[in-house]
């Protein structure tokens, strides 16, 4: 069953990144706002369905302990939904999917870990591919500056890696959170530690989401729900990833990962067909290495 469980969250995220793109538009200026009120509204509805359907003691001291991994999370999507109302699905995924890449460099750099040379290949890469695409942006081919401004097509490029570095971080800080050894988190233990880090990442998301929600009120922005369609089916597609994602993992984790690293080929697959995105033919080569180096990352990495 982690076979079905891994294909079914490759899947579910392609299709969310694919509805997150679709919903948003670069003139609606709350649009990326808009996006993280329904996520954190499925997210607290799941969480709320979890601790009424499992048999786990939470503990809600776990929302503050846990909530410096939880806002690098919720930070580092924002980041994306706002990335993603100006720039092509298919040039932002494969760079926010470098997360790990950067995630393996902040524990040599902070843990004095050792990588075996075929990481560093891997992690050169996609470096090499990350320069290229950055290069990329200064070709004619690509007209984002004349169509949005010099400031603002640089800090929407930026957002891609903005989500990369932050969702790294967070990934780094849950090194010590899902171990039992070093874990901060209270009333845990082997079997629900996981859970527990889970249920307390999708609470603090809807409590962002309410806060948004009352700060788009108070400045008058409208909040129409029946238009929110395509935003509604990209969260609900991001939550049931996540919940399928456990059962991936919980199998054979090191077959499962290079998998679930295929998201962004999925992603870039479905813009091209649905969105219709098209890149320069620089863009989509110097994209292929980036996701050759992140999938030689995962397998190595999975050995």
């Amino acid at each position: 069953m982690w076979l079905f469980f891994t294909l079914a969250t490759t899947l579910l995220w392609g299709i969310a990144e694919l509805f997150y793109k679709k919903g948003s538009h670069e003139d609606a200026k709350y649009d990326h706002l808009r996006v993280c009120i329904l996520v954190g509204a499925v997210m607290g509805i799941h969480a709320v369905f979890t601790l009424l359907t499992s048999d786990i003691d939470y503990d809600p001291m776990n929302l503050v302990v846990y909530l410096p991994v939880s806002l690098c999370y919720i930070l580092s999507m924002a980041c994306s939904f706002f990335g993603i109302r100006f720039i092509e699905e298919s040039l932002a995924d494969p760079i926010e999917n470098t997360a790990g890449a950067m995630c393996s460099l902040l524990c040599v750099i902070f843990l004095g870990e050792t990588i075996a040379p075929g990481v560093w290949f891997a992690i050169a890469l996609t470096v090499i591919g990350i320069i290229g695409v950055s290069y990329t942006e200064n070709s004619s081919e690509v007209n984002r500056k004349q169509r949005l401004g010099k400031k603002l097509a640089v800090i929407a490029f930026l957002m891609p890696f903005c989500y990369a570095f932050i969702d790294a971080f967070g990934s780094f800080l849950d090194i010590f959170f899902l171990e039992m050894e070093t874990s901060p988190l209270v009333g845990i233990n082997e079997e629900n530690i996981e859970l527990v880090a889970n249920i307390s990442y999708e609470l603090t998301f809807a409590i962002v989401g309410i806060i948004l929600f009352a700060f788009m009120k108070f400045k008058g922005v409208k909040f129409e729900l029946p238009k929110q369609k395509d935003k509604a089916i990209a969260a609900v597609c991001e939550t049931a990833g996540q919940l399928t994602y456990v059962y991936a993992m919980s199998g054979n984790g090191a077959i499962a990962a290079p998998i679930l690293s295929c998201v962004c080929v999925v992603s870039l697959i479905l813009s091209r067909i649905f969105l219709k995105e098209k890149l320069t033919k620089k863009q989509y080569v110097f994209i292929s290495i980036i996701i050759l180096g992140i999938l030689m990352l995962t397998v190595i990495e999975g050995e």
